[in-house]
């Protein structure tokens, strides 16, 4: 079973998990947070939430937020999956859930997610991690905080170093 690292207030920390994941093939449980793929979130997804039971959606790495767009204020996490390091493409998912779509929620990067991403995850917004190469807390904000300077804009509101240069 996967650790969950959560970030809160520029801290991270191994969180408990409320969610289960159900894949395609498993049978939905009769109670309590789940984790749906896409397909069966679009299958179940008004029923479960209609019941007063907290959902998130995952999101395979060719999928888009768009798909998911109109649901997102009933949502309490959209899970993002990343099924090779070198396939960034829900970098872009995370800050358009943060900046275009203005998502609140939970967004968790899951799959093949490592410490030497940590910087790249957290400026996108994501704000939670399953880890694959077993990195702790610590670990995690050593790599997150690991440059002092950035170059752009991003989801996690640092200035870039042309502001800095000016105050």
């Amino acid at each position: 079973m996967p650790k969950l690292i959560r970030l809160h207030d520029g801290h991270a920390a191994f969180a408990n998990d409320a969610y289960v994941t159900v894949a395609d093939e498993d049978e939905t449980p009769a109670s309590g947070d789940v984790i749906l793929p896409l397909e069966r979130f679009r299958t179940e997804g008004e029923v479960l939430l209609s019941n007063g039971r907290n959902v998130g959606v995952l999101l395979a790495s060719d999928q888009a937020i768009e798909d998911i767009a109109q649901d997102l204020t009933r949502l309490s996490l959209v899970a993002l999956s990343f099924p090779k390091f070198r396939d960034g493409r829900h970098y872009t998912s995370a800050r358009l859930l943060r900046e275009r779509f203005g998502y609140d929620g939970e967004i968790r990067a899951v799959g093949e997610v490592l410490r030497e991403q940590a910087v790249f995850f957290v400026r996108c917004g994501f704000d939670a991690f399953e880890p694959a190469d077993g990195s702790t807390p610590e670990q995690w904000m050593a790599a997150a905080g690991r440059f002092r300077h950035v170059y752009q804009r991003g989801a996690d509101d640092r200035d870039p170093a042309f502001i800095e240069r000016t105050q």
